[in-house]
């Protein structure tokens, strides 16, 4: 099962973490591993190119399936909109995911 956790400091986004695998099919067929991966190094990727902050980015794929995503501290208001705007729609496409395979994906919001 793939246990995903969002930080929350106040109302901002400050991480994200995702661990352990699907198993909802073979390698190379599990739909919700794919899901889950797209939408976390999509979000990933965009924060560095779309908002211009270099997140704190911690991955092991072979023993778990670690990834930690962590912003760093953002002093700029547009940068902090942008940031926070891809982080929230992480959380809504996670949250979809985990409602319809919650037999493979715990999300949990740590506020």
């Amino acid at each position: 099962m793939i246990q995903a956790m969002i930080h929350y400091h106040g109302d901002l986004i400050t991480a994200f973490e995702l661990t352990g695998h699907a198993d909802s099919g073979e390698y190379g067929q599990d739909i919700v591993c794919s899901a889950v991966s797209a939408l976390s190094i999509t979000t990933t990727n965009a924060l560095q190119t779309v908002a211009g902050v270099i997140p704190d980015v911690q991955s092991d794929s072979v023993n778990g399936g670690l990834l930690i995503v962590k912003l760093p501290a953002i002093n700029n208001h547009e940068q902090s909109l942008k940031a926070q705007t891809l982080l929230a729609a992480f959380e809504l496409g996670m949250a979809d995911i985990a409602k319809i395979y919650s037999q493979y994906v715990n999300l949990k919001i740590n506020q």
